[in-house]
């Protein structure tokens, strides 16, 4: 009985750093609509338009950030571009609206529903871990 426990245990574990590694290794593009003229970010850039520090791209347009409500591809993202946990980075945001600093940013339950909204929001901005349709909206590089 103490060596099925003592397997169960180790297998949670491997389970767990398994999933640790496929969340890792996941791919997310930076997407944005047709209409924002850069063509690169870079990270700081990024997580100050997704931690509301800024509001604008470095050519002065107006930047619309949308999140996912969840999943793989959401914390990996806000792990490698901002460098939150998703409670941390939900915390952050409730901060801002309750101070007034700022409104909660528009979220979506797939990146389908993410790629048509960045695709005809003028400015909007996302992440995604494929893009189907590349000329509905503009992959943006990030600098390193």
């Amino acid at each position: 009985m103490r060596a099925t426990l003592r397997f169960a245990v180790y297998a949670a574990g491997l389970g767990v750093m398994l999933t640790c590694a496929v969340s890792l290794a996941q791919e997310v593009f930076i997407v944005a609509n047709k209409s924002v003229s850069i063509s690169q970010l870079n990270p700081a850039e990024i997580r100050e338009l997704f931690t509301g520090t800024k509001s604008r791209f470095s050519d002065g347009s107006r930047a619309v950030p949308v999140l996912l409500k969840g999943g793989p591809v959401h914390e990996v993202f806000l792990h490698r571009q901002v460098g939150d946990t998703p409670e941390e980075f939900r915390m952050r945001w409730r901060k801002l609206v309750f101070t007034g600093q700022g409104s909660m940013l528009r979220e979506f339950a797939s990146e389908a529903a993410m790629l048509e909204y960045v695709s005809v929001t003028p400015g909007a901005i996302g992440y995604v871990s494929r893009v189907v349709d590349p000329d509905a909206v503009k992959i943006l590089s990030v600098q390193r």
